[in-house]
């Protein structure tokens, strides 16, 4: 599902790339009996890191990007720095949930993911609104 959403990034070599890799592996993931989401949630902050990356590199007047990994913080400056508009209020809580959820992986904490699986849902929409707002002069 999600390799096929980044399809128009497949196999380019550029952050876009990259995060269509992530997308490969969440398909992957989800083929799987795991029952613990962290490896999920890893690669899905990391889709959308490098996807918000790749935007702020692409399409912000600077065409760089901060280093860090929060996504709410990534999410500010694409609205900021580009011409994509979405409700932040509205996904900001989902994007500090993975946030966390992903830090905690690294840690091999458990993760609450009755709480993550609710955040993807909420996400899988804004991943729709930044593809469409991708795919817009390619």
């Amino acid at each position: 599902m999600y390799a096929e959403k980044l399809k128009q990034f497949e196999n380019a070599e550029n952050l876009g790339g990259k995060a269509w890799q992530h997308a490969v592996m969440i398909d992957c993931a989800e083929k799987t009996s795991i029952k613990d989401c962290s490896m999920h949630c890893f690669h899905f902050q990391q889709m959308f890191e490098l996807l918000f990356k790749h935007l702020l590199e692409t399409r912000s007047e600077y065409g760089a990007f901060p280093r860090t990994h929060k996504l709410d913080s990534l999410l500010e400056l694409i609205i900021k720095d580009t011409e994509f508009k979405t409700d932040i209020e509205r996904f900001s809580p989902p994007l500090v949930t993975v946030t966390v959820c992903a830090e905690a992986y690294r840690y091999n904490f458990l993760l609450n993911c009755k709480t993550y699986w609710h955040s993807v849902e909420v996400l899988n929409i804004l991943l729709d609104e930044l593809i469409e707002f991708a795919a817009i002069g390619t």
